[in-house]
């Protein structure tokens, strides 16, 4: 086959520039990311595989999120959050994931604490939301902060409550990723379609 007879991409230059030249990344980018989520466990999945991103690309974790999700038992929170000591053990010796002791250790508390919070009849998804009143903000398309004063918002109740690698950075990437706010380029074809 030669370079003329292979399938083109139609969405080619038309993309976020971050998500071009990964066919994972672009995959993300055109059916993930800036995708409102309202699935509560899917929003506590990605705040958690957002803080074991801290330090490292978003790619890493994205290669590995299948691993993250054998080691996590699927983040379901309610098996996460008994997890102990000999699953830290187990985890910090698993090279499918990201190995920070700190990090598994901040992710089991999280698994607590959305437990906490169901347990008190309050949604994780209602607490992601509730910051917006349920409305997906939008960014200009020209520029996108590393963090926003909304961001830090909710980081501190987030920190507040007991998370852990929730700083203002992480939740402003944890809200683009799940649509919280849609800040897909202006000439990203996917910016009218989230």
């Amino acid at each position: 086959m030669t370079d003329s007879t292979l399938p083109q991409d139609p969405h080619a230059g038309h993309r976020c520039r971050w998500s071009e030249g990964d066919a994972l990344y672009r995959a993300y980018h055109d059916t993930e990311w800036g995708v409102p989520e309202r699935d509560p466990r899917m929003l506590w999945e990605t705040l958690m595989l957002e803080g074991f991103q801290a330090g490292l690309a978003w790619i890493v974790i994205l290669r590995k999120r299948e691993g993250f999700r054998r080691a996590f038992a699927g983040f379901d929170p309610a098996k996460v959050a008994r997890f102990g000591e000999t699953d830290v053990a187990r985890l910090i010796a698993d090279p499918s994931i990201v190995r920070a002791r700190a990090k598994i250790e901040a992710t089991i508390k999280g698994a607590q604490l959305y437990c906490d919070m169901a347990e008190r009849g309050e949604s994780f998804a209602d607490f992601a939301w509730s910051f917006t009143d349920g409305r997906v903000l939008k960014g200009d398309g020209r520029t996108v902060p590393a963090s926003t004063p909304l961001s830090e918002t909710i980081s501190k109740e987030l920190k507040r409550r007991g998370f852990k690698f929730v700083g203002p950075t992480i939740v402003y990437a944890w809200m683009q990723a799940t649509g919280i706010v849609n800040d897909h380029a202006a000439h990203c074809f996917r910016r009218d379609q989230v």
